[in-house]
């Protein structure tokens, strides 16, 4: 069947491979987004012909109008226009792969226009929660996710004959770049030893929060949002190899995984082909080649971050969309030669403590936690 999708984030990393399984399919690729990368979105704007582009930043489209003007692409910009491409009446699916916060109020609009949601931006449902769930529920809105855990997880759970037939979901961490250091250790790394992931070819923030293992909390709420299972039934575990992608225990305690090499147009297609599978542009798995998977327990005590997002959704409300916005923060400082990589874990928790205790929160309150939580981060720096 033909998709018509609207790409939000199209020049990241997810952005890029979700254009080489929308090219293999033959999809419709109706609208592009993106900050502020005007030389690989004009490409993109001349090889997949969108109806409408946005970009964030008002410089860059208005360059980019220039650049494109013998096309018949429109050029939008900044948060209207992000709006506008996540409820273009011409799209069915909205992918959205933007990172951070700026994804939320897409997400959300999309989900008022009943696009179907392919969901790579985790920060949605780590800072919207409820707000996420409860609309897509009354829309009658899917959102599928594109996280390669949370996939995975989806995945497996296929087979399921009901919610209560599984007693536990399993979220595998790669452990980063650092696996095995100890706190002492770290207080010294810089930005490029954080960017030099072993597995995954990612943007500097993910990459970032991989190597703090703040993904892995962000992800454990996510989980949270996405399946509706107690915090206490996610289970994190260190897999070196990210071959086993996640997995979720039944009942009778037998285990169901999801496995490949690790290469995000797996999770991407899933998203963009449910129910159906079909050929794919990734190599086949081969165990031989592997030899041996390889398992640990997380290492909180090194790895801080892992509980500031567990105590965050304990605590329940505001505290998660404080820590991510604190972390955005404090990944944009350590990057810039800010702050130390050890800062990171405790600017986040001191600002996800701070959070205001508002359960039934609305999206006002969920940005002003954000915008207060990255003022804490900053005022604890100068």
């Amino acid at each position: 069947m033909t998709k018509n999708i609207s790409l939000l984030g199209s020049t990241g990393s997810i952005g890029t491979q979700s254009l080489d399984v929308a090219k293999m399919h033959g999809y419709n690729i109706k609208c592009l987004t993106a900050n502020s990368r005007v030389d690989i979105i004009e490409q993109q704007v001349r090889q997949f012909k969108p109806e409408l582009v946005c970009m964030m930043n008002e410089q860059a489209a208005s360059e980019l109008k220039t650049r494109i003007a013998d096309t018949s692409t429109r050029v939008s910009s900044g948060m209207q226009g992000l709006i506008e491409c996540a409820t273009y009446e011409g799209a069915d699916t909205v992918l959205n792969s933007v990172v951070g916060m700026v994804g939320l109020q897409p997400t959300l609009e999309a989900i008022k226009a009943k696009k179907t949601i392919a969901l790579a931006n985790k920060e949605t449902l780590v800072a919207g929660g409820h707000l996420v769930t409860n609309l897509a529920k009354e829309n009658g809105v899917s959102i599928l996710p594109v996280d390669s855990e949370h996939s995975a997880i989806f995945q497996a759970m296929q087979g399921a004959p009901n919610k209560q037939s599984i007693k536990k979901i399993i979220l595998t961490a790669s452990g980063g770049p650092f696996f095995g250091k100890t706190l002492d250790e770290l207080e010294s790394v810089t930005p490029a030893d954080a960017l030099k992931h072993p597995n995954w070819d990612m943007g500097a923030k993910i990459t970032i929060d991989s190597a703090t293992m703040m993904n892995k909390g962000l992800e454990f709420i996510e989980a949270k949002w996405l399946f509706d299972m107690p915090n206490d039934d996610i289970e994190i575990v260190v897999h070196r190899e990210s071959v086993v992608h996640s997995a979720i225990v039944y009942q009778d305690n037998s285990m169901i995984a999801q496995l490949g090499v690790p290469d995000m147009r797996i999770p991407i297609q899933y998203a963009l082909t449910y129910p159906e599978r079909l050929e794919s542009p990734v190599k086949y798995l081969s165990l031989a080649d592997y030899g041996k998977l390889t398992f640990f327990e997380p290492d909180y005590e090194t790895f801080k971050c892992i509980d500031v997002c567990r105590n965050a959704i304990e605590l329940g409300g505001l505290h998660p969309a404080a820590a991510n916005g604190a972390n955005e923060e404090s990944v944009r400082l350590f990057l810039n030669g800010k702050i130390k990589f050890t800062d990171i874990a405790y600017l986040n928790n001191e600002a996800m403590k701070r959070a205001d205790d508002i359960e039934n929160f609305t999206l006002a309150d969920v940005l002003e936690a954000d915008r207060k939580a990255r003022e804490f981060v900053l005022e604890s720096v100068n």
